[in-house]
């Protein structure tokens, strides 16, 4: 607990807030404690507001409806789930034995789950103030203001200029390599069944970008 109370740069009052967001359910309906599915239900709208309110803080400049954007990507499970990874989150979770031998630890579904509940579990303990800290901190790299200007840049524009065409783009994932500590992604730029850009980064959002660059390199909108 002191460990990840560490990473998360947070030490709670009531630790039991903590321990039931670290439950899955199939602990802790083999042992009969609380699990994390209501924390995470609060988590959900405490992540939402924070990083609202730090887009609206840090982007004064930018519309709503960029900011939108820039929230749904902050705040999906692909995000959640390398925050979670980041912080060696899988290790603290509760699980029953069956579904830490399916390999429960790295499940992106359950890794993001339990991030949502750690931002209640702070939020319940301390206050928004302190969630506030704790979101920032975990998505630190996402919130970084050259990965802000990625999601402002070519994936938003090259959405525009699609959506023009009545089309939305979309990013396939080609292929991951190198070691787990310096992974490089590549992703794929798609738009109405057909592939418009590729492109490599250290990240899958970056990598996303990259794509997008590519495709508005391809189609003249970008020099």
């Amino acid at each position: 607990m002191r460990d990840l109370c560490e990473k998360l740069g947070y030490s709670f009052r009531d630790s039991k807030l903590l321990e039931t967001a670290l439950t899955h359910p199939s602990f802790g309906g083999d042992h009969h404690v609380p699990h994390y599915q209501r924390l995470e239900f609060l988590g959900d709208a405490v992540l939402e507001l924070a990083v609202s309110d730090y887009l609206y803080r840090e982007l004064p400049g930018v519309d709503e409806g960029k900011l939108t954007r820039i929230r749904a990507a902050l705040v999906r499970e692909e995000t959640l789930y390398a925050a979670a990874r980041r912080i060696g989150l899988g290790r603290f979770v509760r699980l029953s034995v069956g579904e830490e031998r399916s390999g429960g630890r790295d499940k992106p579904s359950i890794l993001s789950d339990v991030m949502e509940a750690v931002f209640a579990a702070v939020y319940l303990d301390g206050g928004f103030d302190c969630a506030v800290k704790v979101v920032a901190r975990t998505l630190g790299a996402e919130l970084r203001p050259q990965a802000l200007a990625d999601h402002l840049d070519a994936k938003s524009r090259l959405q525009e200029l699609l959506q023009r065409e009545g089309e939305m783009p979309e990013y396939e994932f080609i292929s991951m390599e190198g070691p787990p500590h310096a992974p490089v992604f590549h992703y794929r730029a798609r738009a109405g069944g057909r592939a418009i850009g590729e492109g490599s980064g250290s990240s899958k959002q970056s990598a996303q970008q990259a794509a997008a660059r590519d495709a508005l390199k391809r189609m003249g909108a970008l020099s």
